[in-house]
């Protein structure tokens, strides 16, 4: 039986999510654009999941806009304020360590016409409040950083970030993806403008998002059609998805503290064991503002692909970077971002914990790790044992 050890890249939707969702395919399949009785219901159920996923991250329920997923949510806040507004400016500031697709959004923008500031991080992947200073200009309109780093798990200054940015004006983009359902998000507390979430990261299906749009926050459209979402979304719902969604957040909101106390076991036993046992092992991403789930190593005269295969082999599926980015050889630039060596961030593991994980699942990867290493240490000519 296979390990699961790579929430961070997917998760299993809830079997009581898909029990809420089976309805929605056949007995309700109501358009809410319809005006007749079933599209009623249809309507009735898209507002209550939009009031779900408002109650969730402390948003007002018309600020919810449902999309296919947090790619899709991510290019429409991105893009749609970047446009809407190249009349204030043209300057975006992202940090070092985004999610790939955020990178490569500022790289379309740049290529039609804005200039993109990309913020360094310290040594364990935090982004200084001083380092997003001194890139502001008087045409910077939007500030993109992310809740929490979906590789190696290192919680973000996020209310201190919201609040800089409102003080001055500028919009606050934050991808809260690998952040939601182990971290407590509230918008206006945060004072975030524009944010990112999707439907499978809280055990939902895939293929349903949601970007949050503050009141008086302008965007334009990039799919245009019959105006639903505000006419800022076109499209007939994805109604059995986004009731999943809701389902999926519902379920969330009253056991998450449960599940993140757990969570914090797993971690911090698996980084206590790891970093006692095997030598020349170091923990990535910060050590204590980090996410409950995530266990971020590297390892000197490893190359991370080996690592996965050699797991593979024992049944235990585990990741070396973000599942995103893992069709190329390129070393991870997050990584790279922390000051890493190309050939130290190749020996990267990183262990996301989930709602389906036991007590089972942390003694398997314990009593095959080690082992693992020695095996492809002896292998690897990059390796010396020291003296």
């Amino acid at each position: 039986m296979n390990t699961y050890l790579d929430y961070q890249s997917s998760k299993p939707v809830d079997p009581r999510v898909v029990e809420a969702m089976l309805p929605y395919f056949h007995n309700k399949f109501g358009n809410p654009s319809s005006l007749h009785a079933t599209g009623d219901v249809a309507t009735e159920i898209l507002e209550e999941s939009r009031a779900a996923v408002g109650e969730f991250i402390n948003a007002d329920q018309d600020d919810v806009l449902f999309t296919s997923g947090a790619t899709e949510s991510s290019n429409l806040g991105l893009i749609g304020y970047a446009f809407r507004n190249k009349d204030k400016g043209n300057h975006l500031i992202i940090s070092e360590i985004e999610h790939i697709s955020i990178h490569n959004i500022a790289k379309y923008l740049e290529k039609n016409g804005f200039v993109v500031s990309r913020v360094p991080v310290d040594q364990y992947g935090r982004v200084a409040i001083k380092k997003i200073a001194d890139r502001i200009t008087a045409k910077t309109i939007l500030v993109s950083v992310g809740f929490a780093n979906n590789e190696i798990g290192t919680i973000q200054p996020v209310a201190e970030i919201g609040k800089f940015c409102k003080d001055r004006g500028i919009v606050f983009h934050s991808d809260a993806v690998a952040a939601e359902g182990l971290l407590p998000i509230d918008v206006k507390a945060d004072n975030i403008d524009l944010l990112t979430i999707s439907s499978n990261d809280v055990y939902g299906p895939k293929g349903v998002g949601v970007l949050y749009v503050k009141k008086g926050v302008r965007i334009n459209p990039l799919i245009i059609g019959g105006g639903q979402e505000r006419g800022l979304r076109s499209g007939t719902e994805n109604i059995p998805g986004i009731v999943g969604m809701k389902a999926a957040i519902e379920i969330m909101r009253h056991e998450m503290t449960k599940e993140t106390k757990r969570f914090k076991q797993y971690r911090d036993r698996i980084i206590k064991e790891v970093l006692h046992t095997i030598p020349r092992c170091y923990l990535n991403g910060h050590p204590t503002e980090r996410l409950p789930n995530n266990a971020h190593f590297r390892f000197d005269g490893i190359e991370g692909e080996s690592l996965l295969l050699s797991f593979k082999e024992k049944g235990i599926s585990v990741a070396t970077g973000s599942a995103c980015s893992s069709k190329t050889l390129e070393p991870s630039h997050t990584l790279i971002a922390l000051g890493l060596l190309h050939e130290e961030a190749h020996g990267s593991l990183e262990i996301t914990f989930g709602r389906f994980n036991k007590d089972e699942d942390v003694d398997a990867l314990l009593g095959v790790l080690p082992g693992i290493v020695r095996r492809l240490r002896k292998l690897s000519p990059l390796y010396k044992e020291e003296a």
